[in-house]
């Protein structure tokens, strides 16, 4: 039994950076469909995409991520780090977040308006649980 997916993830996206695989799989959510979505707008992975369950002939649909590497190999991705976890929920509010690494990072922010960068959450003034952060 699996108790934090969103860990599961991002150790996925983790892993394969490291032996620098172009795509990884893992089982699809409607939360980690939004932090694909944020990755690729955030210029982190090239795509995402859906595996539909009965092609694939899992009990779950899939999500595919195309990831990026620079034009002589060098890793987009450099580091991408579990912030909130279940056993301790980390919640930040839009005037509190601070750039990360000055700017050349994101954190990845779930509010009530779906899952956003924190430059969104911003300027949009969100607050929520802050997910990850990537750089």
């Amino acid at each position: 039994m699996m108790t934090d997916p969103i860990a599961d993830m991002l150790t996925r996206i983790r892993n394969a950076v490291r032996v620098e695989n172009p795509q990884v799989e893992m089982p699809l959510s409607k939360v980690k469909r939004g932090l694909a979505e944020v990755l690729k707008r955030e210029g982190y992975i090239w795509d995402w995409e859906e595996v539909d369950k009965e092609a694939a002939n899992l009990p779950v649909g899939q999500l595919r991520l195309h990831l990026k590497y620079g034009p002589n190999g060098e890793r987009v991705i450099r580091r991408i780090r579990r912030v909130s976890k279940p056993g301790r929920r980390v919640y930040s509010g839009a005037a509190a977040m601070k750039p990360v690494l000055g700017g050349l990072g994101i954190c990845i922010i779930s509010t009530s308006r779906g899952v956003i960068s924190d430059r969104e959450a911003r300027q949009r003034k969100l607050g929520g649980e802050v997910l990850c952060e990537v750089w």
